[in-house]
């Protein structure tokens, strides 16, 4: 099961094994912090009590040490993890844990009470799944090692497949496997006998900070917000350069990212090594804006333009750099830039977290503007504005509109995009209309055979944060599943499919708790997201260098499936094939590959989901 992991971790390995307990760990290590044999793992607590197996950084390791010294503990080497194991003797697991601030996944061995505990993260940045096969209880940071144990047994759960379709990612706590599940952010499993059900406990939790944040708001002029975050981001990055290894960043040259190398840079005696992938597609390449960023910053920047060819070999190792099936395209640049990253450094900071939290995503703007136009219409006046769109398909609205301009039409008026104002002006509820602003296929079940949707956070409303307004419940529900189960995967499995640590300071724990103390008004001002960043970069960076429209990490999928990936795709997407296999009705997924290629549709959102699962089970 470890070696399975090995890209994860190639500088160490190591096992332990308690043949009267039946119980054992097996580790891979990529060495940051301590590079000596001190730092090896699996590793026992001093007293030989506890077994630790750990995936992740604590940054504060040092200040628990100094903590745990004039507590009197001693230490024999110099690792994070020989402090956790202290902190867990010392306060018990669940204090420990509310004092490590950093991201992780770790099991813990109780050798006293024969008891395991899995622990995750605040916000989901290290993955963990856990089973049980039988009697054997299975965990580890990706699907493979599982996979790898010979009492796996499972099969595809068609309903997380469903969601699947729906999100382009299968939402915590499911998997695509039948009985596996991912753990919670912020959550601590306890497992005292393997044929038992886990028993979770929550040591931090989102909503209780969002909920805290909205009742209580901060009362501080802006100045004072301004200089507070400026003083938290600065402690958090200089926190999070921390290693024993060569370290950089990631550059886009927006506002998030260039914050990040920005107070790097401040902080550094020497200029950061900072990365940037670019596209000579114009319209997806940021590369220039990140260039004149680091410029006037003094880094030691690397840029790499890539060609479509290149971004295009990287489409069949997806299934199994994934691990599980996640359609996210910008996977893509995302793993060509980790691997330019890791060619130079180990540890690579991000802006990862800068748009839940500060309100950047487009769709807050768009979510905001459409609910505000739309809560005066009365609905049946809106249906009918539904039954009309809908009479004509979107090709025969390009003709009567083309008819109607008499020119080329204008790039925010076609047919696709009626229709998909009509999707929205069908939703009955603003949780409706985000439900359908992150969907990708409405109605999966229906080409997933046999399944059903499940519940999610997006359903449950138990689960909801109780704010006011549909912009801090939008940014919530982002925080709490698009977050983790979507941006989160997708930087982990792209930089540890290369051995790079990638690190995101926004998602510190005292950041998120501050962001939500702030008042609205102080993330989105004038439609525009991120007001309080934009004031703390300006102090660094000259606004004109990063005003522009904001870009996605994205391809050209449309035009790859029409080009390209067609012969690929075709031979994925047959309908026998499908059929064969059992898991898709073929029609609707057929049906929209053909409109695809005569250019009526736009479908490569939809056909890219199905894909990503047909390529992921072909290298099962």
């Amino acid at each position: 099961m470890g070696a399975v992991l090995r890209h994860r971790g190639p500088d160490d390995e190591g096992h332990w094994w308690d043949e009267q307990l039946r119980a054992g760990f097996a580790h891979r290590r990529l060495s940051i912090i301590d590079l000596s044999p001190e730092g090896h793992q699996p590793m026992v607590s001093a007293s030989g009590r506890y077994v630790i197996a750990y995936n992740g950084e604590v940054y504060n390791f040092a200040d628990l040490r100094q903590d745990l010294v004039g507590r009197g503990v001693a230490f024999r080497g110099g690792s994070d993890t020989e402090v956790m194991l202290a902190a867990i003797e010392c306060y018990g697991l669940p204090e420990a844990v509310r004092k490590f601030t950093g991201m992780f996944a770790f099991a813990l061995f109780d050798r006293l009470t024969r008891t395991l505990s899995l622990v995750r993260d605040r916000l989901g940045e290290k993955p963990l799944y856990y089973a049980r096969m039988g009697r054997t209880l299975l965990f580890g940071s990706q699907l493979s090692a599982l996979r790898a144990h010979p009492h796996w047994r499972t099969e595809v759960d068609r309903n997380a497949l469903a969601l699947f379709l729906r999100y382009n990612y299968v939402p915590a706590p499911y998997s695509i496997y039948r009985g596996v599940q991912k753990m919670r952010p912020g959550t601590i499993l306890t497992i005292d006998d393997p044929a038992a059900d886990p028993v979770e406990s929550t040591y931090w939790s989102a909503r209780h900070v969002v909920e805290a944040g909205a009742a209580s708001p901060s009362r501080a002029d802006e100045h004072d917000l301004i200089e507070e975050l400026d003083a938290l981001l600065r402690a958090t990055v200089r926190r999070e350069m921390l290693a024993d290894v060569p370290l950089g960043a990631f550059l886009s040259g927006g506002i998030d990212s260039s914050l990040i190398v920005a107070l790097m840079q401040a902080q550094s005696d020497r200029p950061v090594r900072t990365f940037t992938i670019g596209f000579h597609e114009r319209a997806y390449s940021e590369a220039e804006h990140a260039k004149a960023v680091a410029k006037h910053l003094g880094t030691e920047h690397t840029e790499l333009y890539v060609t479509a060819a290149e971004m295009l070999a990287t489409v069949p190792r997806l299934p199994m750099l994934q691990d599980e099936p996640f359609a996210d395209s910008s996977q893509v640049p995302t793993m060509l830039v980790s691997e330019l990253a890791r060619q130079h450094v180990t540890v690579s900071l991000s802006g990862d977290g800068g748009d839940e939290l500060f309100g950047g995503y487009n769709r807050y703007s768009v979510g905001g503007r459409l609910r505000r136009w739309l809560r005066p219409v009365p609905r049946s006046i809106r249906r009918g504005a539904v039954r009309a769109i809908r009479r004509w398909s979107p090709e025969q609205w390009d003709r009567g509109l083309a008819v109607l301009w008499r020119t080329a039409l204008p790039g925010s008026v076609s047919g696709d995009r009626l229709h998909k104002l009509a999707e929205v002006l069908d939703c009955d509820s603003d949780e409706a209309m985000y439900r359908n602003l992150v969907s990708h296929w409405r109605d999966p079940a229906q080409i997933v055979q046999g399944a059903h949707e499940p519940p999610t956070i997006l359903t449950e409303p138990d689960h909801w944060a109780a704010v006011e307004g549909f912009l801090p419940w939008m940014m919530y529900m982002d925080l709490v599943s698009y977050l983790p189960d979507d941006i989160l995967v997708k930087v982990d499995r792209a930089s540890m499919s290369v051995s790079l640590e990638s690190r995101a300071p926004y998602l510190d724990h005292s950041i998120v708790e501050f962001a939500w103390r702030l008042p609205l008004e102080m993330r989105v001002r004038g439609g525009q997201g991120k007001w309080i960043l934009r004031q703390v970069l300006d102090r660094y960076v000259p606004r004109a260098l990063l005003e522009r429209p904001k870009m996605g990490f994205g391809v050209p999928l449309d035009a790859w499936l029409r080009g390209p990936l067609r012969v690929w795709a075709e031979a994925l997407l047959d309908p026998a094939r499908l059929e064969r296999e059992g898991y898709f009705h073929a029609e609707d997924i057929t049906r929209k590959w053909t409109e695809h290629q005569a250019g009526t549709r736009n479908w490569h959102y939809l056909l890219w989901d199905v894909l990503m699962f047909q390529a992921w089970l072909e290298d099962q």
